[in-house]
């Protein structure tokens, strides 16, 4: 039977240190079925992606607005983590159909999200690859195959990791954000015309509400599970 751990906020060392010991524990154990992870983040957290340092982003800016940074075990470019729902998906690579792929992984559990982003009223496609616009470019200003966009502007944006034949799959549902302190912590202009959130689609929405859906997502599409 699948785990669910549902939403519970942490600071970012110990939400990047929980859902990677859940991918650990898995291998370990051979895990069959997946384990689906809500979460939130407090304080405001900056993650980077496993291979980016601290040169693109203001450091004295997170440090001096308790803003934490960590580093993600997933790749990616940098996220500001503040009012939004996390989820991590932790499964063997041969639980999913196209396990065996990075981009049809990624297209699986993208469409288990538009579940549930459907049953809040939000009907979201897959993004597309945008050409980049500054040296950077902060990670929700960009749509790839992993993500999902709302009317053309990105809402939840997703990385991945593999680990001897297990994913770890985690991504931002943002709830909403501040163009200002995004610009501030990452040196450049924010497009909100490639950004979304729940807040701006529909301010009725609250986080209890994406996280049950999303339950409710997951189950839906991936028709194995129990949650």
């Amino acid at each position: 039977m699948a785990t669910l751990i549902d939403y519970k906020e942490y600071n970012g060392i110990d939400n990047m240190r929980i859902d990677s010991e859940l991918l650990e524990d898995a291998v370990k154990k051979q895990e069959k079925e997946p384990i689906l992870r809500f979460y939130g983040w407090v304080p405001a957290c900056v993650s980077l992606g496993r291979n980016q340092t601290e040169e693109h982003i203001n450091v004295s800016f997170c440090k001096e607005n308790n803003i934490d940074i960590v580093k993600r075990v997933t790749g990616g470019r940098g996220l500001l983590h503040d009012d939004e729902v996390t989820y991590s998906f932790v499964c063997p690579c041969d639980y999913l159909d196209g396990g065996e792929s990075i981009i049809k992984s990624y297209k699986e559990i993208s469409s288990a999200l538009m579940e549930g982003l459907k049953l809040l009223g939000i009907e979201a496609e897959l993004g597309n690859k945008k050409q980049r616009s500054a040296s950077f470019d902060y990670c929700m200003s960009l749509s790839t195959g992993a993500d999902l966009c709302y009317k053309g502007k990105k809402i939840i944006g997703s990385a991945q990791y593999r680990h001897q034949n297990y994913i770890l799959q985690h991504g931002s549902i943002l709830f909403s954000y501040n163009k200002e302190i995004i610009e501030k912590i990452f040196n450049e202009k924010t497009d909100e015309n490639s950004i979304t959130c729940i807040k701006e689609i529909n301010s009725s929405l609250t986080r209890k509400d994406i996280v049950e859906a999303m339950k409710k997502g997951f189950n839906s599409y991936f028709t194995s599970l129990y949650l």
